[in-house]
């Protein structure tokens, strides 16, 4: 019996192996996401010590220089926010990128069982003539 071979399998392993970079380059978008929010989540905690601060102190230097911190932390925030969306942009663009990839591979791997499901049909067929064919020449010896 001939082995099963697959016509398209290097577009098949091309296919994988574009997913699998898709699927890296969406993790470090997403990783990219998820630092920025780890860095507001930090601006949050500062501004909640700077509230704390201010509330307890009633020197006019110390109640200058925290606000010129609060200023600091909202230009902070607003930079992030605006970094934030601009990963959001990137992940979202990586995911359709994703989407498209996976959507082309399955088709090849669709592709690849039903033409396995063909093969085996034929293997099995022929595996049938052939012992049809021994029993015939058996029964007529």
């Amino acid at each position: 019996m001939k082995k099963f071979n697959f016509d398209l399998q290097p577009v098949l392993d091309y296919r994988n192996h574009e997913k699998e970079d898709a699927e890296m380059e969406l993790s470090r978008a997403l990783s990219v996401e998820y630092e920025i929010k780890q860095n507001l989540e930090e601006i949050a905690n500062q501004y909640l010590v700077l509230k704390k601060n201010m509330k307890a102190t009633f020197d006019f230097y110390d109640t200058v220089q925290n606000n010129q911190n609060k200023k600091l932390l909202d230009y902070q925030k607003e930079e992030l926010l605006r970094q934030l969306a601009q990963a959001q942009l990137i992940t979202a663009e990586k995911r359709q990128i994703l989407a498209e990839i996976m959507k082309k591979t399955t088709a090849l791997e669709k592709l690849k069982e039903k033409e396995l499901e063909s093969y085996k049909a034929a293997v099995n067929f022929e595996e049938n003539e052939f012992v049809d064919e021994i029993s015939t020449l058996r029964f007529n010896t």
